[in-house]
C-alpha cells in the first residue's frame, strides 16, 4: 500500500471516529437520562470539550434545582463558563454559587474565580479601568473573609500587577497633557496621580514633569499669574531634589530653578518700576 492509500485509510478513519463521536453526542443530548447527561458534561469539561458540556449543563441547571445535585451542577456551569472564555458570565455565577451555596467547601473557590473574572476583564490599561478598581475590591473582599486561604498569596501579587496597570494609566494620562501642552492640566494629573499612588514606580518621572509643567505653565502665564506659579515651580523644585538628590534630571531641573529665580526678580523689578 502506497503512502497516499495510507493516507486515505487514516482519513477515513479519522471521519468515522468523528461522526461516531457526534452522533453518541447529540445521542446524549436529546435523551432523557439527565444522570449520564451529568456524567458526560463533567468528562467533556476534563477533557477540555467545554463546548459540549455547555448545553448538556444548559439544560441541568433547571432540571436538579432543587435537588442534591444542584450544588455541583452549579459548580460546573460557572467553571464552563469561564472554560469557554466567558468571564462576565463566569463571574456572575461564581459570585451566585458563593451566594446560594455559603457553606459549601467550594465557596472559597467560587469566591476567588469571582474575583479572578473580574481581573479577566480588566483591559490593557490605556482603556477604562473600572474593571480593574472592581478586580481590587473583589480581592480585597476575598481575603478579607477568607485571611487563612491558600490563594491570599495570590491575591496580593493579583492586586499589585492591578494596582500596576491603573499607575501607568494614571500616569499615561498626566503625559498626555503634557504633550499636548496643556501644563496647566498636567500639573493637576501629575499631582493626583502622585496622590493615588504615592510609592508609585513612576514617581520621579511624575516629580520631574509636574516640576517641568509648572515651569512651562507659568513661563507662558501673563504677567499678573507669573509671580504664583514660579513660586510653585521653586516649589516643586524643593520637592523634587529633597525626594531624588541624584536624580539624571537634577541638572535640567535646576536649570528650571534658577530660571525660575531670575524671572521672579525680573517680575519685582518692573513691578518696582525700575
Amino acid at each position: 500500500m502506497n503512502s497516499k492509500n495510507i493516507f486515505s485509510s487514516i482519513l477515513l478513519c479519522l471521519i468515522a471516529v468523528f461522526l461516531l463521536s457526534c452522533s453518541e453526542y447529540n445521542k446524549i443530548l436529546k435523551g432523557s437520562d439527565y444522570d449520564l447527561k451529568f456524567e458526560k458534561a463533567k468528562e467533556y469539561y476534563e477533557k477540555n470539550q467545554c463546548y459540549r458540556s455547555l448545553p448538556l449543563l444548559d439544560e441541568l441547571m433547571s432540571y436538579f434545582r432543587m435537588t442534591n445535585k444542584g450544588e455541583e451542577v452549579y459548580y460546573y456551569y460557572a467553571k464552563t463558563q469561564y472554560c469557554m472564555g466567558d468571564y462576565y458570565l463566569a463571574g456572575y455565577y461564581y459570585k451566585r454559587f458563593v451566594k446560594n451555596f455559603p457553606q459549601s467547601y467550594r465557596a472559597e473557590e467560587c469566591a476567588f474565580n469571582a474575583a479572578i473574572c473580574m481581573m479577566r476583564n480588566s483591559p490593557d490599561y490605556y482603556l477604562d479601568q473600572s474593571d480593574s478598581y472592581k478586580a481590587i475590591d473583589e480581592f480585597q473582599l476575598f481575603m478579607s473573609k477568607y485571611p487563612n486561604s491558600v490563594w491570599v498569596d495570590s491575591c496580593n501579587t493579583l492586586v499589585k500587577d492591578l494596582r500596576s496597570r491603573l499607575e501607568k494609566k494614571s500616569f499615561e494620562k498626566a503625559k498626555l497633557y503634557y504633550r499636548m501642552e496643556k501644563y496647566r492640566s498636567a500639573v493637576i494629573a501629575f499631582k493626583s496621580a502622585l496622590s493615588e499612588f504615592p510609592d508609585t514606580q513612576y514617581k520621579e518621572d511624575i516629580m520631574f514633569l509636574s516640576l517641568k509643567s509648572n515651569y512651562l505653565y507659568a513661563e507662558n502665564s501673563v504677567d499678573v499669574k507669573k509671580v504664583e506659579r514660579f513660586e510653585e515651580t521653586i516649589k516643586s523644585y524643593h520637592n523634587f531634589v529633597d525626594s531624588f538628590k541624584n536624580s539624571s534630571y537634577y541638572r535640567e531641573a535646576e536649570n528650571y530653578y534658577l530660571s525660575s529665580l531670575k524671572e521672579l526678580e525680573k517680575l519685582k523689578t518692573k513691578s518696582n518700576g525700575i
